[in-house]
């Protein structure tokens, strides 16, 4: 009797072994729409919007915003300007934009980032940016 029940315990585990269903492993990455932001978005999650006078001009197209993070889309190599005292990791508190709002100070850049978020020099005074070609991209409009 023992050994029937063990062909019985036996043959159940393999029909439901067999009947499980079978997992492939995918790895997806969605990053869904850009945020919608008057003056660029951080690069960082959760993309929060960027009060003006964060990016410089070179990060615009026609008062376009080049993009930041998964979104960038301007050239390989481009490194552009911002202000990292607008930014919340360095501290900033202060007011964020609302869609429609209009400019409310100069731009005086302290750091040089890549599309990515990566700082590629400190020192907003030294040369050596990839920017656009031509020089600074656009304005904030």
């Amino acid at each position: 009797m023992s050994k029937v029940l063990a062909i019985v315990f036996a043959t159940v585990c393999i029909a439901v072994l067999c009947c499980a269903p079978s997992a492939s492993a995918q790895v997806t990455v969605a990053v869904g729409v850009a945020p919608i932001c008057p003056y660029g978005y951080f690069s960082y999650a959760p993309y929060n919007c960027a009060p003006y006078g964060y990016y410089g001009p070179d990060w615009f197209v026609g008062g376009v915003f080049l993009g930041a993070g998964p979104w960038f889309h301007g050239p390989e190599h481009f490194s552009g300007h911002v202000d990292n005292r607008f930014d919340p990791h360095h501290g900033y508190r202060g007011p964020f934009p609302g869609r429609g709002d209009e400019p409310n100070n100069h731009f005086h850049g302290n750091e040089a980032r890549d599309g990515r978020g990566h700082v590629v020099q400190s020192d907003h005074e030294v040369g050596g940016e990839h920017g656009l070609p031509g020089g600074h991209g656009g304005e904030h409009h």
